[in-house]
């Protein structure tokens, strides 16, 4: 058999398009930093969750009570200003309670004494002075289960954008610093990512049949918008 050799240089020609090739596909050296930005504004929207608990003999009297007492908050809330819009039902329990007496054999004999139905309603308050006032007034007309009161803002986009800009600037420093103590230069920007998170301060609510006749005292801060943001930049 014959063997044929290619001559030096057309074998080089084709040896160096080859290794150009892979050198292409190797990814570039980088660097990836995370910044954050925080940016506080004031809330504009108190979210309550109110419950009415009502207790009877059977569950249809007891059903009956929790629709007359829901349906005076209701009234109240729209009184006070809150559209149809801004309420909701969130869930309705019925349950009926047992008491449970040990007999002589050591188990336990249950005795039915009554059905709980508990009403939960959702409320978004958008004038935020009658927030205690509502508080207030639903105590007043049936709701005795525990609440939760939290303050948002209906629109955060312009928090969220100064918090964005202030992450990316933060990020943009973090680099330059690390590629100054490396010895590197920064090149261009190959990715950039970020996650928006918001941190209002917990304001707990519990409603008592105990309160007061006063307006619920409410204090409703400020919301802390926080974004996370992930840059790859190219080192040249």
């Amino acid at each position: 058999m014959t063997k044929r050799f290619l001559p030096l240089a057309l074998a080089a020609a084709i040896a160096l398009p080859a290794a150009a090739a892979r050198a292409d596909t190797q990814p570039p050296p980088r660097i990836m930093v995370t910044g954050e930005g925080e940016s506080a504004i004031a809330p504009d929207l108190a979210l309550l969750s109110l419950s009415v608990m009502r207790e009877a003999k059977t569950a249809r009297a007891a059903l009956d009570a929790n629709n007359d007492a829901m349906a005076a908050v209701i009234a109240a809330m729209k009184a006070a200003g809150v559209e149809e819009r801004d309420l909701q039902t969130a869930g309705i329990q019925i349950a009926p309670r047992y008491n449970y007496s040990n007999k002589p054999d050591g188990s336990q004999e249950a005795e039915l004494v009554a059905y709980q139905v508990t009403n939960t309603l959702s409320v978004r308050v958008r004038d935020l002075s009658k927030t205690g006032e509502i508080l207030d007034k639903s105590v007043s007309l049936g709701v005795n289960q525990g609440g939760g009161i939290s303050f948002t803002n209906d629109d955060p986009e312009k928090a969220l954008t100064e918090a964005r800009k202030l992450a990316v600037a933060d990020a943009m420093q973090k680099a330059r610093t690390l590629s100054e103590a490396a010895g590197v230069n920064l090149g261009r920007i190959i990715e950039i990512s970020d996650q928006a998170v918001m941190q209002p301060p917990p304001i707990p609510y519990m409603a008592k049949a105990e309160m007061r006749d006063a307006a619920v005292p409410i204090e409703a801060g400020e919301n802390a918008y926080h974004v996370h943001v992930n840059v790859v930049f190219e080192l040249k």
